[in-house]
């Protein structure tokens, strides 16, 4: 997705997605503007004379989805353990349904309301951020083709001799690699403006600027950051005034802590429902993912971006400046989805669809807007779950299919379809990722492989897009090196970059997958090289004291000179010291999954790691120097000197990954 986190099954980042939970009430529809007042079902609009669906095509209106969803939405919580969501449809500039399902506090059985429970709907609030850009755009106070430097009072520095500009922020292609350091934080007192966060936590540009997409929370930031200097507003009180307000979305806010008026509606988060109730989520990129707001007050959103800015009688974007944000941008595969300003296209079953995902730790949410149909749809869930395939993506897939079902496309594989699913074939790395700081090494693990099935030539990546019953989802050939899911409708196109290597394009146009280049950034190369590693090292430390008993019961003393001795002892620490650092990593990466992660207070200990890893370094050099000492040591056994030699270069292949994935980076922006 999409995700305000990011990257990371892999800890890449990724951490979660979006909320939801909301009450069994559906609210009346009206004409702009939702009535105030209780909820009631809404009742659908007659369409004109020959645009009724077919009989086999159910009406979208009000009863049946009533119907639909309460016959899905119930068993997808009990089986994925999630103690609520809440679904919101509109049509027609109207709201046409919403109601909730479970419990926004499952502990006490609180039902979730659509009109007034909160839930974090994360990167979905980007939206807002755009759309706020946008309005500057159309006042003329912003260019989005001009150097971004010109807005701020801090450098992003043109790594590749081009300036990065407010579209190629908005198609999340500015080039920066990805961050995560205090992306969540533990608490308010934790909080820091954005002017202060941006400067401190600059990543690193990768790519030049509108290449290659990698979504970006910093850059989203950035954009809200320019927002405040040229309005002179802080971002919060800016769209509040210029789009929470003139859209009458009273229960939403960017605010962190939330007010006391609004504290008591927000909805507990959950990883599973079962297993209690988790704090409140701080998002120190608060532009990139920190609304709150009611299933509600999100359907007066979409319906303004639906109507071209209008809400009623009021404008919050002029049409012509609503129709360029939702415009598909260039850059992408023409049969691919592309990047809008801001938006994405999600387009299927022959519909142009835009929105936007959004993943907090607990909450998880979509909002999609099929323009043509003049339909928009939410939905969040307010729990992670347990299920491997995301709820919200199985119901979104079953709404278009019940409500806009297309026949079963018969598209014949090309003659080359066996030659092409071998050649695309191999490890691929995702372009959302880190690359010169820490947490590098998160991207060698979360590397994805292209398997081509020779039975029937088709491809599929492992332990990425599965189906509904675990299984990898495949991908047949379809026309020049663009496959579609055997059993979906979900695509890939494989594209030759500038070095001839695959790109890699999905559905989702705010990332791709590269081809992996070089051996020695391959996954299974690196596999071998540490697990040889440890492995060696760990036996080295079990056959120590193993070893000693056994000479002692033998009576067979260790017949070595003492400097032998003693390289053997420093050897052994070496391999202490190597695991050492092994353990001290694995509760690194551990505490960057949880809440606030480690953050700017976790510096001191990271840099103590660091320098117990530059330690495993000398510990190299001694290994070597004892592994050669012990070849010209006529006392010393063969298979010795070979365990040694074997030693030596175990140590080396441990500092070498360690060295090579950026672990002794001391710059700590990651």
């Amino acid at each position: 997705m999409f995700t305000l986190l990011k990257s990371s099954s892999d800890l890449r980042t990724g951490i979660a997605l979006l909320l939801a939970s909301c009450v069994c009430a559906s609210l009346t529809p009206g004409q702009g503007p939702a009535p105030k007042g209780p909820a009631t079902k809404a009742q659908s609009t007659p369409k004109a004379s020959g645009e009724r669906p077919t009989p086999s095509t159910p009406e979208l209106i009000a009863s049946d989805l009533d119907t639909f969803l309460d016959g899905l939405m119930p068993l997808q919580l009990e089986h994925a353990d999630i103690a609520g969501a809440v679904v919101a449809v509109v049509k027609d500039g109207k709201l046409l349904f919403a109601k909730g399902y479970g419990y926004s506090d499952y502990e006490k059985k609180v039902p979730v309301s659509a009109e007034n429970t909160l839930f974090r709907p994360g990167s979905i609030s980007k939206l807002f951020t755009w759309t706020s850009v946008m309005q500057l755009v159309e006042q003329g106070k912003l260019d989005l083709d001009r150097d971004v430097n010109t807005y701020i009072d801090f450098k992003i520095p043109a790594t590749f001799g081009k300036p990065t500009t407010l579209r190629d922020i908005m198609t999340h292609r500015p080039g920066l690699e990805e961050t995560i350091k205090d992306l969540f934080v533990g608490s308010e007192k934790d909080m820091r403006p954005i002017a202060q966060y941006l400067p401190a936590h600059l990543p690193r540009q990768i790519y030049p600027p509108g290449t290659i997409p990698a979504y970006s929370n910093y850059a989203t930031t950035l954009a809200a950051y320019i927002v405040q200097r040229v309005s002179g507003q802080q971002f919060d009180d800016y769209v509040e005034a210029h789009v929470l307000k003139p859209l009458e979305m009273a229960h939403a806010t960017f605010r962190q802590p939330l007010s006391d008026a609004l504290k008591p509606l927000m909805s507990n988060g959950y990883q599973l429902a079962s297993g209690g109730a988790k704090t409140f989520e701080f998002v120190q990129v608060a532009p990139a993912g920190s609304l709150s707001a009611s299933a509600e007050s999100m359907t007066h959103f979409m319906i303004a971006h639906l109507q071209n800015g209008r809400y009623g009688s009021v404008q919050i974007l002029k049409p012509e400046t609503a129709v360029q944000m939702h415009q598909r941008q260039q850059g992408w595969p023409a049969s691919m989805n592309a990047m809008a300003l801001g938006f994405y296209e999600e387009s299927r079953n022959g519909q142009r669809i835009i929105g936007h995902g959004g993943d907090t730790q607990w909450f998880h949410s979509d909002l999609h807007l099929l323009l043509d149909a003049n339909v928009g749809f939410f939905v969040s869930y307010n729990s992670a779950g347990k299920d491997d395939v995301s709820p919200r993506g199985v119901l979104f897939n079953k709404f278009m299919d019940r409500y806009f079902p297309v026949p079963p496309a018969n598209e014949p594989s090309p003659p080359t379809a066996a030659q092409d699913a071998r050649s695309v074939a191999g490890l691929y790395e995702i372009s959302r990722r880190f690359e010169t700081n820490i947490l590098a090494v998160t991207t060698v693990l979360g590397e994805a492989r292209v398997i081509a099935d020779p039975k029937d030539n088709t491809i599929y990546i492992d332990e990425f897009f599965k189906d509904l019953n675990g299984q990898p989802k495949r991908f047949r050939e379809v026309g020049p090196m663009l496959f579609r899911a055997v059993n979906g409708t979900e695509k890939l196109a494989f594209v030759k970059d500038a070095n001839g290597n695959w790109l890699l394009y999905l559905d989702y146009p705010f990332m791709l997958f590269q081809q992996v280049g070089h051996v020695l950034d391959h996954k299974i190369f690196n596999y071998v090289v540490i697990g040889f590693s440890i492995c060696i090292i760990v036996l080295t430390l079990l056959f120590w004291p193993v070893a000693a008993i056994l000479r002692k019961h033998y009576a067979k003393p260790l017949t070595l000179s003492e400097p032998a001795r003693r390289a053997r002892t420093l050897v052994h620490v070496a391999c202490l010291v190597v695991v050492l650092f092994s353990a001290g990593l694995a509760l690194l990466l551990n505490s960057l999954e949880k809440p606030g992660g480690l953050g700017s207070a976790g510096d001191f200990k990271i840099h103590v790691l660091q320098i117990i890893g530059l330690l495993t370094g000398i510990g190299a050099l001694i290994a070597i120097y004892n592994a050669a000492k012990s070849w010209v040591d006529a006392q010393q056994w063969l298979w010795y000197k070979i365990w040694n030699a074997l030693l030596a270069a175990a140590c080396v292949g441990f500092f070498w990954f360690i060295y090579h994935w950026n672990l002794l980076n001391f710059k700590l922006n990651y």
